[in-house]
């Protein structure tokens, strides 16, 4: 990504700024879908091709959860299984 991380956007424990790198729009919009249905997000942001840069970017900016040992809920598409053979 070629502009900076504004301070303000890590301005507490909990705020994180995602860089994407993904093959394609659909891919990092699928990412970007699923990471919402989790997180509190700046949602689907446009995506840009770099000159020279393979695939397409995306920047958002997340909250999460403030439990990080909950599962998401069922619905999301995201796949929470447990390895119980540990």
């Amino acid at each position: 990504m070629t502009s900076p991380i504004d301070p303000r956007h890590l301005s507490e424990p909990g705020l994180a700024v995602l860089d994407i790198t993904a093959a394609d729009e659909d891919t990092a919009h699928a990412l970007m879908d699923g990471l919402q249905q989790l997180w509190a997000t700046s949602g689907i942001t446009p995506t840009r091709r770099e000159p020279g840069q393979p695939g397409v970017h995306a920047r958002i900016h997340a909250q999460a959860p403030r439990d990080p040992l909950a599962l998401p809920s069922e619905g999301t598409g995201i796949e929470t299984a447990k390895n119980d053979h540990a």
